[in-house]
């Protein structure tokens, strides 16, 4: 017995359910098995119970006599699909029946073309309601509300306008979770404590190290990071009808929705991270080195032939090793190719240095960012009250949470069992989290 959505009749699933069962038994079948899945759609055959139906009634040992459904549109809303099981379970001897739907003849070719009209209408119809479904949120999002689904980390769902009995949500911004990601947008362009920038995976370590956790208390993924540093949302930009639910592509720019979202990173940070992810993508910029035995490695160039400059040494007859940058193309393939150029690796690194000394640690340019820094810190403290007065409500309701469980303890209401000592253990951690952040 297979039962899917509530169909169009109005009728509820247990109602269905009633209903095929009391046909069953109105006719002597036994029923060996139902399989329900509320909420699958049945235009395609991603639906675990129905592989599962499947696979029983086509595993050879005959168990299965029939498969009764309420309707046809309760199995398959797609003709293809539908005909392609249909024949799957006639080479086995199984038989689909409807119990509303009575063109259960397959030797009779006038019901046979009466399911296959039935199934195009059902799928027409099925098509038909994604359609107006799409549209409606798609104006839901152009108003700036929430179509449903988790809110994306930082944000939590408050309630909006209300029509009739139903009440549209809007997004809005979670005190202590807004701090992890500008945490995370920080770590990605400064670093921890002058350790310089932090790549998305170094991030992912570093929080997980440091006992952040997400929303639902697991760790970290390099994924998840990854989404939240190029998520439009929190620079004030939400999007909808990115990507299609089916086949999981991107759609096209113009069929995006885009609304008004409250700010969490500022508009021209957001864009500094994507021109540095762009910027580091493999498939957008080469390799680069990054480590080497010389200050200029894959910096210098030969003025020449604008081949890379590499490391040479020489010994002096005092037996003092000197070391030089030196045209690597000449060293490889002969004066030929360039007559080489070398000059002293101390001359060199010392203009280098001394010339980026003058640039970057020029007195008006240190006034600059001094000042910079004293307004960011000034802009900071005005959040703070608030973040400290979130993570310490969080950190109170987890010390409730411990008063209650070590309360049943006491009263005998609760056994010390290791369920209970696992929890125990989440929220002692929670709280710590909480205090330390």
């Amino acid at each position: 017995v297979s039962t899917g959505r509530q169909a169009e009749t109005d009728l509820s699933i247990p109602d269905q359910r009633r209903q095929v069962r009391a046909w069953c038994d109105a006719r002597g079948y036994t029923i060996v098995g139902e399989y329900v899945e509320p909420g699958a759609s049945a235009t395609d055959d991603k639906r675990p119970e129905f592989q599962r139906m499947i696979d029983s009634a086509t595993d050879g040992s005959n168990s299965v006599e029939l498969i009764v459904v309420h309707s046809y549109s309760r199995f398959f809303r797609d003709s293809f699909g539908l005909e392609f099981y249909l024949r799957r379970l006639g080479k086995h001897g199984v038989k689909l029946l409807s119990i509303t739907q009575e063109f259960n003849d397959d030797a009779d070719p006038t019901q046979a073309m009466m399911r296959k009209v039935v199934a195009l209408f059902d799928e027409y119809q099925s098509k038909e309601n994604a359609k107006h479904v799409l549209r409606a949120m798609k104006e839901n999002a152009r108003q700036g509300y929430w179509n449903g689904s988790k809110p994306p980390y930082g944000y939590c769902v408050i309630s909006g306008e209300q029509l009739g009995a139903r009440i549209k949500k809007r997004l809005e911004v979670d005190l202590v979770e807004a701090e992890t990601v500008r945490l995370v947008f920080r770590l990605f362009l400064e670093g921890h404590d002058s350790s310089g920038p932090k790549g998305v995976k170094a991030i992912t370590v570093w929080l997980n190290e440091n006992g952040y956790r997400t929303r639902s208390g697991v760790r970290w993924g390099v994924g998840t990071i990854h989404t939240m540093l190029t998520n439009t949302v929190y620079a004030g930009r939400g999007r909808f009808n990115v990507v299609d639910s089916r086949t999981r592509t991107r759609k096209s720019d113009t069929e995006h929705i885009g609304w008004d979202t409250p700010i969490v990173i500022d508009p021209p940070i957001f864009e500094r991270v994507q021109a540095q992810l762009k910027q580091r993508n493999p498939r957008v910029s080469p390799p680069r080195v990054v480590s080497g035995p010389i200050l200029l490695t894959g910096l210098a160039f030969c003025a020449t032939c604008s081949g890379a400059m590499t490391l040479r040494t020489g010994t002096s007859r005092t037996g003092k090793v000197h070391r030089y940058y030196t045209c690597s193309a000449c060293a490889r393939q002969g004066k030929s190719v360039c007559k080489g150029r070398s000059i002293r690796m101390d001359k060199l690194d010392g203009l280098v240095t001394t010339h980026l000394m003058d640039r970057l640690l020029a007195p008006q340019r240190l006034d600059l960012l001094l000042s910079s820094v004293v307004a960011r810190r000034a802009e900071r403290s005005a959040s703070v009250d608030e973040r400290i007065a979130g993570l310490q409500q969080r950190a109170d309701d987890a010390d409730e949470r411990l008063r209650r469980l070590y309360k049943m303890v006491e009263d005998g209401v609760a056994v010390m069992d290791d369920l209970l000592k696992e929890r125990l253990t989440a929220l002692k951690a929670e709280r710590e989290t909480f205090m330390r952040l």
